[in-house]
């Protein structure tokens, strides 16, 4: 597991991969872990297919497709990373 420092970094790239996509930043720079992406921070459906791949990209990881239905919140972006 990773320690509290590991966290925010992973959380902080997170978050400026979704920013790239969102029309809100406040939105995103006050998220939380547990923030919706879609419902919270307000981004569009169809651009999380960009952040998946944007994610796959910085962290050299492929994510299945049967587990992007799932990614519903920040913390389980971080999850679906720290499985990888």
């Amino acid at each position: 597991m990773f320690n509290l420092k590991e966290t925010k970094i992973r959380m902080d790239k997170i978050l400026k991969i979704i920013e790239k996509y969102s029309y809100n930043k406040e939105l995103v720079q006050n998220a939380k872990p547990e923030s919706r992406i879609i419902a919270d921070l307000k981004i569009n459906s169809t651009r999380i297919v960009d952040i998946i791949l944007d994610i796959e990209e910085e962290y050299d990881i492929m994510i299945d497709d049967e587990v992007i239905p799932g990614l519903i919140t920040i913390e389980d972006l971080m999850k679906v990373i720290d499985e990888k």
